[in-house]
């Protein structure tokens, strides 16, 4: 029943839409739709303060530097994101995207979704950590480090339902935060998804010493009561 339906819609859209509308706008749209609406409980939490027990810092943003971060990141997006989709077009093409019926199998697209997981934590920690060299950072990097609330490993909550706390390999808020908190030669924390990455290179030495510190200090508070 679920794979008909799922066939119907796909029908209807290889019908009514271009491979390129599809495979660059659509994709770009659906993106910024999950983007920035994943966001808005977030903001909401910060200006109403509830669940402030579970932020992972002290202070709040403001209002102002809320509105900044966001105008920035709808021109990151249309002006960076949305040309990389289009000119990155022929290359999908070239490596055999189709739009074609049937689609593929559960297992192929569990397959491939894992690859390319590996293949962007990959890519992502090594740029990354390129970001985090002196020049680049002044001059390209730092204003990444205005954008501290935004989507789940920037919204600075770690809650109890947070997926770090269920998958060991997840970063999440909490980890990313610590890679917020320090100076550019010295953060770690360079992983996007997956934090394996910072563990095989030893980027994540400083923060894995800071949790096992708290924790030790949790007992310790515990064993006084």
């Amino acid at each position: 029943m679920a794979a008909s339906l799922l066939e119907s819609g796909w029908t209807y859209l290889i019908t009514h839409f271009s491979d390129f509308q599809l495979a660059c706008l659509g994709s770009f749209f659906l993106h910024e739709s999950v983007f920035f609406l994943s966001g808005l409980p977030c903001i909401y939490l910060e200006r109403a303060g509830w669940l402030s027990k579970y932020k992972i810092q002290t202070k709040n943003n403001t209002p102002a530097a809320q509105e900044k971060c966001i105008s920035r990141l709808l021109l990151y997006h249309f002006c960076v994101n949305l040309p990389v989709m289009v000119f990155s077009y022929p290359v999908f093409r070239y490596m055999g995207m189709r739009s074609s019926l049937p689609l593929p199998s559960w297992k192929v697209i569990s397959t491939q979704i894992l690859f390319y997981f590996i293949l962007e934590d990959f890519v992502f920690y090594w740029g990354h950590r390129i970001l985090h060299t002196k020049w680049l950072y002044k001059h390209v990097h730092s204003v990444h480090h205005e954008v501290l609330e935004t989507v789940e490993a920037h919204c600075g909550y770690h809650f109890p339902w947070s997926l770090s706390n269920f998958l060991p390999l997840y970063g999440g808020a909490d980890f990313h935060d610590y890679h917020h908190r320090l100076l550019y030669t010295k953060s770690g924390n360079y992983s996007s998804t997956f934090v394996y990455m910072d563990w095989i290179f030893g980027t994540d030495k400083g923060y894995r010493k800071l949790k096992a510190l708290k924790s030790y200090g949790d007992e310790a508070a515990g064993k006084d009561i």
